[in-house]
Formats: structure tokens, C-alpha cells, sequence
């Protein structure tokens, strides 16, 4: 199924001359990866303080904006310039989960949300997501199969934090909204399971 994934070798392109003046810079792709970490953490952090101001949630699309530059800045730095590594790796995948979990659950703290959606919805992205890292396990690759993958729940979060910001989406519509991503998660995991093992029994044994 279609991803907003797809669309990153243009997004890329567009911000590879930026990338080539930060390696010039001596920029590595670690210190960006962190950077966009403890920026995460503070947003996060900012928006579940003010969480009765409601104008505070576009704070989230702004950033998820940026953040999404960010994460392909490190992943060009890393491939393009010979800065891949193992702890690279880790924290790739480390600080993207604990960045997303930190952004999505203060959407908990709005007056009319259901905290347990929000919940749900975080720890089905986090599976999610494991069951990616797990393809190589299993012989084949990162998995990043949608409907529902990083890109496509940072979309989705942008939009739901610009309708509580400008208090056009009724909570209703959120809880909606959060069992939908819900629903599309599950059939993410179930996709990049299935898919991890087509391909590996396509390629022969691990």
C-alpha cells in the first residue's frame, strides 16, 4: 500500500546542497540525529505543559516539518559521505521512536481525548516500527511498509495538532481520527511481517 515514504528520494534532492555544505562544516550524521532528539524532547515537553493553550499544538506541525529535514539530512550524511555506523544505526532507530512516542502523547492531555487511543496508538507505532528493525533478522530488509509508517503518523499528528490549534476538530473527531490510525498501524505491523518473510523466502535461507 502507498506510503508518504515513497516521496523521500525527491524530498532529498531538495536538500542535498544543504547537505553537502554540512559535511563541509564537518557536521555528522550522529550529531544530527541527537539534535533532533533533544529538540523532540523539548517540544514535547513545551506542548504538555501548555496543553490548555491550544495554539501551543502547532508547535508540533512546525517542528515534525523540520524534524522530518532532519532525519533525511543524517541518513544523506551517513550514505553519502561515509559516516555509517553501528552506533549510527542504533541511534537512527532509537531516537526516531522515543522522538515520535514523546510528540504524540501529549495529544493525551487534550480536554475531550481519550488518553487510552493516544496510548494505544504509541505503543502500536513502537511495534510497528520493531517489526521493521526485524527484517534483517529474518533475511530480508528494513521493512517500511505503510499504510501507516513514520512519515504517514507524523502527517496524520500535523494535521490533528492544526484542528485542535485552530479548534475546528471536535474531540469526537480526534478519538475518530486516533482509532483509524489505530486500525492502520495494526495493518502496517501485519505488512512488514508479511513482507519481511515474502521477500526472505524469495532470497532463499537466512
Amino acid at each position: 500500500m502507498p506510503s508518504i515514504y515513497q516521496l523521500k528520494p525527491r524530498f532529498q534532492d531538495l536538500l542535498r546542497p544543504l547537505v553537502q555544505r554540512l559535511f563541509r562544516l564537518k557536521v555528522t550524521a550522529n550529531q544530527v540525529t541527537l539534535l533532533a532528539l533533544v529538540i523532540s524532547l523539548l517540544v514535547a515537553a513545551t506542548v504538555a505543559s501548555l496543553a490548555h493553550v491550544v495554539w501551543v499544538f502547532l508547535l508540533i506541525p512546525v517542528w515534525m516539518t523540520l524534524r522530518m529535514a532532519l532525519n533525511a539530512i543524517d541518513g544523506m550524511l551517513a550514505r553519502e559521505f561515509g559516516q555509517q555506523s553501528r552506533l549510527g544505526a542504533y541511534l537512527n532507530e532509537l531516537c526516531d521512536v522515543a522522538a515520535d512516542s514523546a510528540l504524540y502523547l501529549p495529544f493525551a492531555l487534550v480536554t475531550g481525548v481519550w488518553p487510552a487511543a493516544v496510548v494505544l496508538v504509541v505503543i502500536l507505532a513502537l511495534i510497528s516500527e520493531y517489526a521493521g528493525v526485524l527484517g534483517p533478522m529474518v533475511g530480508a530488509s528494513r521493512r517500511y511498509d505503510g499504510p501507516m509508517g513514520k512519515s504517514d503518523r507524523a502527517f496524520v499528528f500535523g494535521v490533528l495538532a492544526v484542528g485542535i490549534a485552530s479548534s475546528l476538530l471536535p474531540p469526537a473527531w480526534i478519538n475518530t481520527a486516533l482509532l483509524l490510525i489505530a486500525a492502520l498501524s495494526a495493518l502496517t505491523l501485519i505488512n512488514r511481517v508479511r513482507h519481511g518473510l515474502q521477500e526472505q523466502s524469495s532470497s532463499g535461507p537466512a
